[in-house]
């Protein structure tokens, strides 16, 4: 499990946790506690932005929002870009697939980011002050990594010539999977005002990142790095905006 944690450390956040580790299955496992490590420092920046700019300040939003995106390399950000632009293209999986590939982003993947960013910044800014919004920001990370967890299940095949999917897709277990979401559905417990809330919150986000996992895999032929990055920002997104809605 210590090797498990340090390759998802080291895959998944600048974190010195040791180059020389290898991405597989076991990583895709530990994501989720490196998503609460990610969430524990941007909960902190959230707090530190409110205090400095006034509760609810957008720019503490956005300072939060940039700081997963320096801790992440904006890995996950990069794989949302190449699979929007991938299901913008018109033409067969493989074309689609080296759209994805191609590294620049097109117009569908620059409306994603900037929809994504701005949507993230705003619902953290909406999440309540204090330690309800640090348990919001861990749980809406951890969200995130529950989500690559799901699209790396078993039932997923990886796309023809991905690297990533084929080192992790149909490594995980329906056991792991509920696991996490059951971990994740009681954090959300401490982030919510009605006790309900986080849970269904946590499940909703998982449940459409499934959705969009499904119909990459029906698009694509199978997932790749960059559908799991998706469904890391879009679970993430949607996990900030169902906690900040207040009774």
């Amino acid at each position: 499990m210590t090797g498990a944690l340090r390759s998802a450390l080291a895959f998944g956040t600048v974190l010195p946790a040791g180059r020389d580790c290898r991405v597989d299955g076991r990583t895709v496992t530990a994501l989720p506690v490196a998503g609460v490590a990610l969430g524990a420092v941007a909960g902190g920046v959230l707090c530190a932005g409110n205090w400095l700019f006034g509760s609810h300040s957008l720019l503490a939003g956005l300072l939060t929002v940039a700081t997963l995106l320096l801790l992440t390399r904006g890995l996950h950000l990069d794989g949302l870009a190449d699979t929007a632009d991938g299901l913008g293209c018109y033409g067969p999986a493989d074309r689609a697939l080296a759209v994805m590939r191609d590294g620049a982003a097109g117009p569908f993947g620059v409306a994603a980011i900037v929809v994504i960013v701005s949507t993230q910044a705003a619902g953290f800014a909406a999440l309540p002050t204090g330690p309800a919004g640090v348990a919001a920001v861990l749980t809406a990370v951890a969200t995130g990594r529950v989500a690559a967890v799901m699209a790396a299940r078993r039932e997923v095949p990886a796309a023809p010539g991905s690297t990533l999917g084929a080192l992790v897709a149909g490594t995980q277990s329906w056991f792991v999977l509920i696991g996490w979401t059951a971990a994740v559905a009681g954090l959300s417990m401490l982030a919510a005002p009605r006790m309900w809330q986080g849970p269904v919150v946590v499940a909703g986000a998982l449940l459409v990142a499934a959705a969009l996992v499904v119909h990459c895999v029906r698009r694509f032929g199978g997932v790749t790095g960059d559908v799991i990055g998706a469904a890391v920002e879009l679970a993430t997104t949607l996990a900030v905006v169902g906690l900040a809605i207040r009774p």
